[in-house]
């Protein structure tokens, strides 16, 4: 059919649907949408069902897309709406799919900010469409529109922020604003100033409510960059949750702003879901999001001021197969020096051999370790680790003392006994593993060098660990070697 016939057959208007549609089949769309990103979010909860919740989010996220466009009659609209959505939907299934190949598992971190900030980013350009289409709306409907592009803004920046500092390119290490909490406070209040002058001149004055337009989108996005710069890369999993967030809680204003009740319902699921997991990853690291957020960066204590230090006791890969060989019992503490090298899937050849001879493995999993929520969790699953060897601190803890060996490839902080004993320590009172009461520890590292915090390792010199220095991945793979040469 050629584009006279078929604009001819939906007229110049387009197609008109059935009264029932917008009255009965559209709200059914969203609450089935809606039913499937709380099945989607419950699902995700679990490794061995995330797949599933994926699909399901997936799923319900297109019927909500579906249902919006039947609602403000884009799919009814002729050619030109059809043009629009099908260019847009290929665009992002392009770039979704060469990121999805392209982006190798030790980058994810960085990928989850960006979309973290294109969630922001696309809730703050609907609230700007809006604006622009409909500039003198009610009092209500202005307010949310102008949070919508406040929170929108602040998570997009800072996204960018989080993602240039766990890249590591030229952001990474500036981490200092002078009278950062005074900035920060000017920025928020301007940018409130903008949304109330906006709100109050929205149908009286245009110019004005373009100024507090303006006011708001320029304060905030400012407010993302200086609220994130300062945070340490080592406090990204507790930012990167947060301005998750973020994200979530500007959808949901935008859905408050267009009257759309899907958009609310995912907003509120995605904002509230990510403060939860924040609130994990903050005690998780003994903080509060006022210290994260608010506190001024202190220089780091030395140690061992009082005399001189204890070196670390080194160990060859051939030596430390022996004390492998005779263990029954070994647990696997992962940390991004893992996902740097590499080294899930020689680590999981690891454990197949050390199951093979009738030891028990088990992997214990930080929530800090690495630079996301769950970034241990997914490269381990991507080598095919068993679920049921994934154990979180609080499992593995009670049965440290009856583990053979530790072996704990680059992590530092968060197996750090220093978190429990040293009441002057920075990390004092976060909840670590607790490999220190293994028999043996060995210790994985590149160096002598300390973790991302910054702080001495005490463990790193006890009288039960050793050190085994190289790259984790070819460390490992010589373990490996070791096994299949006996």
């Amino acid at each position: 059919m050629d584009t006279n016939a078929l604009n001819q057959l939906c007229g110049n208007q387009g197609c008109a649907l059935p009264a029932w549609v917008d009255s009965t089949l559209i709200p059914l769309v969203y609450i089935l949408a809606s039913i499937l990103f709380i099945r989607g979010i419950k699902f995700m909860g679990k490794p061995d069902t995330a797949r599933r919740g994926n699909l399901e989010s997936s799923l319900g996220m297109l019927l909500a897309v579906l249902g919006v466009l039947f609602e403000k009659g884009v799919i009814q609209a002729g050619l030109a709406g059809y043009a629009y959505v099908i260019g847009a939907i290929l665009i992002g299934a392009v770039i979704g799919i060469v990121w999805a190949k392209v982006v190798k598992m030790t980058e994810m971190p960085q990928l989850v900010a960006l979309l973290n900030g294109f969630g922001g980013l696309s809730s703050f350009l609907v609230a700007v469409a809006q604006y622009k289409c409909q500039a003198a709306g009610d009092g209500f409907t202005c307010v949310t529109l102008g949070l919508t592009i406040a929170i929108g803004a602040i998570a997009f920046t800072g996204s960018v922020v989080a993602w240039g500092k766990l890249a590591g390119n030229f952001i990474k290490n500036f981490n200092y604003i002078p009278a950062k909490n005074a900035v920060n406070a000017l920025l928020a209040i301007i940018g409130l100033a903008g949304v109330v002058l906006y709100a109050c001149t929205a149908k009286s004055n245009p110019s004005l409510a373009l100024t507090g337009i303006l006011l708001v989108s320029i304060a905030y996005l400012l407010l993302g960059l200086t609220l994130v710069i300062p945070v340490g890369g080592g406090d990204m999993p507790v930012i990167i949750s947060l301005l998750n967030s973020f994200s979530g809680l500007a959808a949901a204003f935008a859905g408050l702003a267009l009257k759309n009740t899907v958009l609310v319902v995912s907003g509120n699921l995605v904002g509230a879901s990510g403060l939860i997991l924040t609130v994990i990853m903050c005690k998780a690291m003994n903080k509060t999001m006022a210290k994260l957020l608010f506190a001024s960066p202190v220089k780091k204590k030395k140690d061992g001021v009082g005399g001189p230090a204890k070196e670390p006791v080194a160990m060859s890969v051939e030596d430390a197969y022996l004390v492998l060989e005779a263990a029954n019992n070994v647990c696997i503490i992962p940390g991004y020096g893992m996902a740097v090298a590499q080294a899930q899937h020689a680590v999981k050849e690891l454990c197949d051999k050390l199951e093979a001879k009738g030891a028990e493995v088990n992997f214990a999993i930080h929530p800090v370790a690495g630079r996301m929520p769950g970034h241990m969790n997914v490269l381990l699953a991507e080598a095919n680790v068993p679920y049921e060897m994934l154990k979180t601190a609080d499992e593995m803890n009670p049965m440290m003392s009856t583990v053979d060996v530790a072996i704990i490839i680059g992590a530092n902080d968060v197996v750090n006994p220093a978190a429990i004993e040293d009441k002057s320590s920075p990390i004092y009172g976060m909840p670590i593993v607790n490999a220190f009461e293994a028999k043996t520890v060995f210790v994985l590292k590149r160096g002598k060098g300390t973790g991302f915090s910054g702080l001495e390792n005490p463990l790193f010199t006890a009288d039960n660990t050793v050190m085994i220095y190289g790259d984790a991945k070819d460390t490992v793979s010589k373990m490996v070697a070791e096994f299949d040469d006996k």
